[in-house]
């Protein structure tokens, strides 16, 4: 499966709100990821988003969000997790 994140556009709005919290993002390197995401010395802290399931970047579907955040609500909070991650760059 190829990962949307190589499309420029896409990986631009990731990019900016990746921006917003302090973070670099660029197209996974791991299997099954869509991204990486680095802080701002370049250490990889993270991968993100499963290949093959869609995110709010693409679908702009609200109510999808909405049942997203409430699924992930335990952990999409914490600062430094995946899901915090996954929650501000492609949710």
């Amino acid at each position: 499966m190829s990962n949307p994140y190589k499309n420029k556009v896409l990986l631009a709005k990731a990019q900016r709100k990746a921006r917003r919290i302090g973070y670099k993002v660029k197209p996974s390197t791991r299997k099954g990821k869509k991204l990486d995401v680095f802080n701002k010395e370049g250490k990889k802290v993270g991968s993100i988003g499963a290949l093959g399931y869609s995110d709010f970047n693409q679908h702009k579907d609200k109510q999808r969000r909405k049942n997203y955040k409430s699924r992930h609500g335990k952990y999409r909070t914490r600062v430094g997790t995946n899901s915090y991650f996954a929650d501000k760059i492609l949710w």
